[in-house]
């Protein structure tokens, strides 16, 4: 059995060099809260849902069925099902770290069964993937542009990451399988090989984690050698443009993200990660430049990107009009990719602040209530209400007008639940003096820093309802504690008390710094000021000019017809909102009738979950 490094972190991405060293699973514990809750679900309902539907649809068995020789008979889903099934078993990985699940228990058994089905499925030479390369089938690599076979192993090598990375002695065999596989690639699309892409972009993320995970470097020369050959059109030209595969011009030569919003993302952050690794300046700095432009005018306030339904891509600048937000689950999980890989490179803040507004505002949103549900796209309006999904059937995508518990394309289901899953690696990082908090949740931290400091402390908070977050020291140490103060925390203040004494002094967006000796029974307590407050758009944004947007703290809030008792689009503004035994209430004035009437608002991310009903984010003052 080989054995792989125990020492990195359990967490998704562990570059070798950066401004910030994430802390992992095995370091960070969230405790409980809104995110608690949220993790709570994923693992005891949301799991179990999607392993059901891999089954019900075929999709575990498409393995069976190649280990069988049996294919294509019988195959079922699309050509990039298989997916589907590394994205569900990456979760699982996150999860049995996340609980420390034993080695008898449940969860790792269920994972053991399924890694052995995909393992009947591989052939000799590394080869895996059910919808190609055998008689009655296309051949191997001959459908690059649409067939997803890398992509497929872009999601399997961040499996095997994962699993590295939490049961780094398992005898399993999906790290080997990964190894195999990542082996087959490097032959046959290296330097020598086929000077060709894949269509859709993630086998490079996948690549660039795993050489990062086995320290294989040849894995990362051949993501960045994809990452490379980006922007030269060796994929055909199609009605949308080469810019829907980000061919149409390189990486590094892009001034924003464009095409398809979760192959964009996909890219970027894979090319974060080659520019950390190979130390590319001139790459990471276009990188943060189109990451800049695209916040500012292709992101919808929620954090939502990709204003096309048809393409699923982002729209030109200030093209984003509400009522055909699209903003793909997964687009939303893309970003967070991205955004994540440019905070461990620089440390700064305004990549966890895009972080923070797209997890409470579009991952949060997608899931239903138990687990069982989900949004694919996440408008910003709804017109009409929608029908209730069937229980029992397959959804078209992004038709669903309500949750739906699957879709003919299910990407995101298993990309929320191993979003959750591994979401505690996304709070904290460290660097040679101390630890800095980027994301706020009840949570235990503890980590050793490079010169043997232990670091160790509670976070108590009531986040995102509160804005308190008191941060109590379990252990003496001497060390900097940074924390994040978002962007919209103006008035924000930090209270230090040590020993007998206690000062309190403001904190301006940013960061907060306090460094000292502390000693067990500190407290550092952060109070962000989590009040109503009315945001209007860029006035390039023609589609909500003349509207605002209510938010609070991190979360934009929404107004729904079951609150309003009539139709949304009736509403007008006609006052400021206001708090009322913690609800915010707006008052609007009704269209046809002329009344006004205090309407409560919502969180966004809960819109539909009391039933069909019409919405909006963006209200008319006029």
């Amino acid at each position: 059995m080989t054995m792989y490094d125990t020492t990195s972190p359990a967490a998704p991405v562990v570059p070798t060099r950066g401004r910030l060293r994430p802390l992992g699973l095995d370091e960070v514990r969230i405790t409980g809260g809104f995110w608690g809750d949220r993790q709570s679900i994923n693992g005891t309902a949301t799991l179990s849902h999607i392993e059901s539907r891999l089954e019900s649809e075929g999709w575990l068995g498409n393995f069976d069925l190649a280990a069988a020789g049996t294919l294509p008979v019988g195959r079922r889903g699309r050509e990039f099902a298989d997916s589907e099934v590394y994205k569900f078993l990456e979760a699982l990985a996150w999860e049995i770290g996340r609980t420390d699940a034993a080695a008898g228990d449940e969860l790792e058994q269920r994972f053991r069964r399924v890694v052995a089905r995909v393992a009947a499925a591989q052939e000799p030479d590394g080869y895996l993937n059910t919808m190609f390369g055998r008689e009655g089938q296309a051949p191997r690599w001959s459908e690059l542009q649409w067939g997803h076979e890398l992509y497929c192993l872009g999601h399997l090598f961040q499996a095997a990451v994962a699993r590295v990375r939490t049961r780094p002695e398992a005898d399993d065999g999906l790290i080997d399988i990964a190894r195999r596989a990542a082996d087959l690639v490097c032959r046959e699309f290296g330097p020598e090989g086929r000077d060709e892409i894949c269509g859709h972009a993630e086998v490079e993320a996948g690549l660039a984690e795993l050489g990062r995970a086995l320290g294989e470097q040849r894995y990362l020369d051949q993501a960045a050698l994809f990452v490379e050959r980006h922007g030269r059109g060796s994929l055909g030209d199609i009605e949308w443009g080469r810019s829907y595969f980000q061919d149409d011009v390189p990486v590094r030569e892009a001034e924003a993200l464009r095409g398809h919003a979760v192959r964009a993302n996909y890219l970027s952050a894979a090319a974060a990660d080659v520019a950390t690794e190979l130390v590319d300046e001139t790459l990471l700095a276009a990188l943060r430049a189109q990451w800049e432009r695209t916040v500012e005018r292709r992101t919808y306030v929620t954090g939502g990107q990709g204003s096309h339904h048809q393409d699923e891509a982002f729209g030109d600048d200030w093209e984003l009009p509400p009522d055909r937000a699209y903003s793909e689950t997964c687009a939303g999980i893309g970003s967070i990719m991205f955004s994540w890989r440019l905070l461990l490179a620089t440390g700064e803040t305004p990549y966890a602040d895009l972080i923070e507004r797209t997890l409470f505002n579009v991952v949060a949103t997608s899931p239903g209530s138990d687990g069982r549900s989900f949004f694919y796209a996440n408008t910003l309006h709804q017109r009409t209400p929608g029908t209730p999904a069937d229980p029992d059937a397959t959804s078209p995508r992004a038709s669903s007008s309500l949750r739906a518990p699957w879709f003919e394309v299910s990407c995101c289901p298993p990309n929320v639940a191993r979003t959750f899953a591994s979401l505690a690696a996304y709070v904290a990082t460290a660097d040679d003096d101390g630890v800095q908090l980027h994301q706020y949740a009840p949570a235990s931290v503890r980590t050793t820093l490079p010169d043997g400091r232990v670091v160790a402390f509670e976070v108590e908070t009531g986040y995102p309802v509160d804005g308190r977050i008191r941060v109590a020291i379990a252990e003496d140490a001497e060390f900097t504690l940074t924390l994040r103060v978002p962007d919209w925390a103006e008035g924000a203040t930090v209270r230090v008390r040590t020993g007998g004494e206690e000062s309190t002094e403001p904190a301006t967006p940013g960061t907060v710094v306090v460094r000292r000796a502390f000693v067990a029974g500190d407290v550092v307590e952060l109070a962000l000021p989590i009040v109503a407050r009315v945001t209007a758009a860029h006035p390039m944004v023609d589609a909500v000019r003349g509207s605002v947007v209510i938010e609070r703290g991190p979360e934009v809030l929404a107004l729904e017809s079951t609150d309003l008792g009539s139709d949304v689009g009736e509403a007008v503004v006609a006052g400021d909102p206001v708090e009322h035994d913690g609800r915010v209430v707006l008052p609007v004035r009704r269209r046809s009738t002329g009344d006004t009437v205090d309407a409560p608002l919502i969180p966004y991310r809960d819109w539909a979950r009391r039933g069909p009903s019409t919405m909006r984010v963006w209200i008319p003052t006029t």
